[in-house]
């Protein structure tokens, strides 16, 4: 089937036509996008997707016999016009998880280079990969292969795109969206298995390889080296390799901070089962590291007996807040116990985000490139006093306290950009027993950003395709209440996007978000775009065995 981006910006000259041939299955066959020129020109294959010289010749018109109404109609397409202004809103796509393969080469080029040619005559600003730790220094400490991103950022320059790279040291597997396995260096694993303690745990004993835990962000449990600096080396590795990028190419550097790349303990693994929606999760810090510095904080402040453990009365995964003594309406979150030891555990990982970003910030400082942190959009259990599922996850957030203005502020010592998810949520979507407010956390956070003096970029938490969710960026993108969205990432690039409906509500709405966020403009007449679809479905007929990809 034809993939046609339907949208006034696109059409505006459909006699000219480019092929380009793609053997890959993972993505459609048919890609279609107008360019803009005023010559005619005719469908020539091409036999490669690697040889993009693309020839000029004179076709015939895919409009001979149709009704001049017909042709009134799909012409009209090409009057509109984009007004420029100063609030627009930079779109990215990101790219698949797998996009390096673990062997360090480039995941399916030839459907990457296509895929990159759409997205750049979408609009598209460009593109986010996550740099996995687990590929990269994958042979052994401060060996580094950057090959396979090296091939990914010359692509992305050639295609007039630029890039965000995400330092991913967590494991990919285990949480919502995960679609492959990327584990932690295997040398690193070997030194899990030898001290269990170096990963987070929960109260039963439970081990969570996703991340190194922050308790141990000082110690040289890494072979010599302490988690802050390895992740400190390879930082300083990737800004070497790719310093005649950064500030170009690469445009954003986003520093991971713990699991999904977000700054936050493991508090909801969905792995094996463990923590399904919306459950309250657990406490994540019983391993050694942990209860050492929880007990030397509790001596601090003269009171030993809280030094012993986390909360007993704090619940398990799936419970909800009223199941528990500590986060119901009036439970132990409340007292004295409860707040200091939030304040330990929060303050915990607000300490764990200022080393990593002090770090990035003075590798990063001067190339040009944004650094930016990624922040998780806990929305569950919101409506409630003690935001129980939030509290789990290390943000101090209670009818009481503001969790996010500290992280802001945190943020904004090192001038990181705030990039939060869930931007495409409604309340009125979420099931009522869960107490959600996507919308209210999101407010929230656009003022804690906004008293900080930062930037706020944001996400879509589930991949969504809808006009509806669409809609809901494009309503927070705007500055009405605190800030209003420097860009925005759309998860992800994937078969689905390339759907021909999928992609025309893509299209629409990058033109929005460059319209600077206000409305979504008018969709393009359905039937006008099915009588374009019908042309190319019948010249496709006659390339067929070729599997061409059309791109018009």
């Amino acid at each position: 089937m034809a993939l046609t981006l339907r949208s006034s910006t696109f059409f505006l000259n459909l006699k000219d036509i480019k092929t380009l041939k793609t053997l890959d299955v993972d993505f459609p066959a048919t890609i279609c996008f107008a360019q803009i020129k005023s010559t005619t020109r005719r469908l020539r294959a091409k036999s490669s997707i690697q040889d993009a010289e693309l020839a000029h010749e004179k076709m015939i018109s895919p409009f001979e016999g149709m009704y001049d109404a017909q042709k009134e109609k799909f012409h009209a397409l090409s009057s509109g016009h984009q007004t420029q202004n100063n609030s627009k809103v930079p779109v990215y796509v990101m790219l698949p998880l797998d996009t390096v393969t673990m062997g360090g080469h480039l995941n399916k080029p030839k459907a990457m280079n296509a895929s990159l040619m759409a997205l750049k005559s979408a609009g598209v600003e460009g593109v986010m990969v996550d740099v996995w730790w687990g590929l990269v220094e994958k042979d052994g400490p401060s060996k580094y292969n950057w090959e396979g991103y090296v091939e990914l950022v010359n692509m992305v320059q050639k295609h007039g795109l630029t890039l965000q790279a995400v330092m991913s040291f967590h494991q990919c597997g285990g949480n919502v969206g995960d679609s492959c396995s990327i584990p932690l260096p295997p040398w690193v694993l070997e030194e899990i298995s030898r001290n269990p303690d170096i990963v987070y745990t929960d109260r039963s004993g439970r081990r969570n390889p996703e991340y190194i835990s922050l308790g141990c962000d000082s110690l040289p449990v890494l072979r010599g080296r302490t988690p802050v600096q390895v992740y400190s080396d390879f930082m300083r590795s990737f800004r070497q390799r790719f310093k005649n990028y950064l500030g170009d190419v690469i445009v954003e550097i986003q520093v991971g901070m713990g699991p999904c790349g977000e700054l936050r303990y493991p508090s909801y693994p969905e792995s094996n089962g463990t923590w399904k929606f919306p459950g309250i999760g657990e406490f994540q810090c019983y391993d050694k590291y942990m209860r050492a510095s929880l007990e030397a904080s509790a001596d601090a402040n003269g009171k030993t007996d809280w030094g012993k453990s986390g909360p007993h009365d704090s619940g398990q995964y799936n419970q909800f807040p009223e199941d528990t003594g500590f986060f119901r309406r009036d439970g132990t979150w409340d007292t004295d116990y409860g707040r200091f030891f939030m304040e330990w555990y929060s303050g915990k990982l607000l300490e764990h985000g200022d080393r990593i970003l002090g770090s990035a910030d003075s590798i990063f400082r001067g190339t040009g490139a944004k650094l930016s942190g990624k922040v998780a959009g806990i929305h569950w259990h919101y409506k409630t006093r003690s935001h129980a599922a939030e509290l789990t996850a290390g943000y101090y957030n209670t009818r009481h306290s503001d969790g996010y203005l500290p992280i802001a502020r945190m943020l904004a010592k090192h001038d990181v950009v705030f990039n939060f998810t869930c931007m495409e949520m409604r309340d009125n979507e979420q099931p009522q027993h869960a107490n959600c407010s996507p919308e209210g956390l999101v407010r929230q956070v656009k003022l804690a950003v906004k008293a900080a003096g930062i930037e706020l970029a944001g996400e879509n938490a589930l991949e969504r395709y809808d006009g509806g969710a669409y809609g809901q960026v494009l309503t927070t993108s705007r500055s009405d209440s605190g800030n209003g969205l420097c860009a925005f990432t759309f998860l992800r690039l994937n078969k689905r996007l390339f759907e021909a409906e999928n992609w025309r509500q893509l299209v629409n709405f990058v033109r929005s978000m460059s319209e600077g966020g206000r409305v979504m403009l008018p969709e393009i007449d359905s039937s006008t775009t099915d009588l374009y679809v019908r042309f190319v479905d019948h010249k496709m007929k006659r390339l067929k065995e070729d599997k061409e990809a059309v791109l018009v």
